[in-house]
C-alpha cells in the first residue's frame, strides 16, 4: 500500500494552483497538504451542477443532503494530524470521498467510514477511478470507529460530535493524533485530540460548523 501519485490530466489544474495559494495566504504550511491539494481533483467528487465551483474555499451540496467540506477546514484538519507518509489513519465520515483521496497522498493507508450507502459507493467509485490503491471504504457507525483494523496513528472526524466518542479514543494508537469538531449541532470547535503517553491533551483550534456525527456515542438520529 502506500500513496501513489495522481497523475489524471484534466483542465483545472490552474484552479487547483489557485486554491492552494488561497490556502497559504489563510495560513496553511504543511507543503505535503498543499501538494494533495494541488493534484486531488475536488471537482470529481462533486455534482456536474456545481462543479464549476469546486475550487472555490466554501462548502459545497452532496448527495444525501450532506456536504463536501470548506478547502481551508480539511487543510487545517489534516495539517494537524501532522502526517509524515507511514501512518494508518482513521477517517469517520467519507461524505464525497475527497478529503479520503487528499488523506490518500499523506498516509500508508486509510480507512474511512461512511454510513449512508449511496455516499460510500459514489466515493469508492471516484476512487477506484482515480487509481488510489491505499484506501479502504467501509460502511458503519464511526462513532464505534473499526476496532479490527485499530490502534490508527491518525484518526479525523468529518462531523460534530458532542465530546469525543470513547471507542475512537480507545482505537488512538500511543503518540497519535485526533483532529474532531467538539460542541453542539450548531457551532464547534475543531479540537485536536493527543495521546501523549498515559495522557490525552485536548487543544482547541478554531470555531466550524459540521454536520452532526450519528451514532451510538455522537448524536441520535
Amino acid at each position: 500500500m502506500g500513496a501513489r501519485p495522481l497523475d489524471v490530466p484534466d483542465s483545472f489544474g490552474g484552479y487547483r494552483q489557485r486554491l492552494v495559494e488561497e490556502l497559504q495566504d489563510k495560513g496553511i504550511r504543511d507543503l505535503a497538504v498543499l501538494k494533495a491539494v494541488s493534484v486531488v481533483p475536488r471537482h470529481r467528487f462533486v455534482a456536474e451542477a456545481v462543479r464549476h465551483r469546486a475550487y472555490e474555499d466554501s462548502a459545497l451540496p452532496i448527495a444525501a443532503g450532506q456536504t463536501i467540506s470548506q478547502p481551508w477546514v480539511q487543510a487545517r484538519s489534516l495539517q494537524e494530524l501532522r502526517l509524515s507518509g507511514g501512518e494508518k489513519v482513521l477517517e469517520v465520515g467519507v461524505g464525497s470521498g475527497y478529503q479520503t483521496a487528499l488523506l490518500s497522498q499523506l498516509a500508508y493507508a486509510v480507512v474511512g467510514i461512511e454510513r449512508v450507502p449511496a455516499l460510500a459507493d459514489s466515493a469508492r467509485s471516484v476512487i477506484r477511478e482515480l487509481g488510489i490503491r491505499n484506501v479502504t471504504i467501509v460502511m458503519g457507525d464511526g462513532t464505534l470507529g473499526w476496532r479490527s483494523l485499530a490502534p490508527f496513528d491518525a484518526i479525523v472526524v468529518a462531523a460534530a460530535s458532542p465530546e469525543v466518542p470513547a471507542p475512537l479514543l480507545q482505537q488512538l494508537a500511543p503518540g497519535g493524533r485526533m483532529v474532531i469538531p467538539i460542541g453542539d449541532r450548531d457551532e464547534q470547535v475543531l479540537t485536536r485530540v493527543e495521546r501523549v503517553g498515559d495522557q490525552v491533551r485536548v487543544t482547541p483550534l478554531s470555531g466550524v460548523r459540521f454536520v452532526p456525527l450519528l451514532g451510538e456515542f455522537g448524536f441520535a438520529g
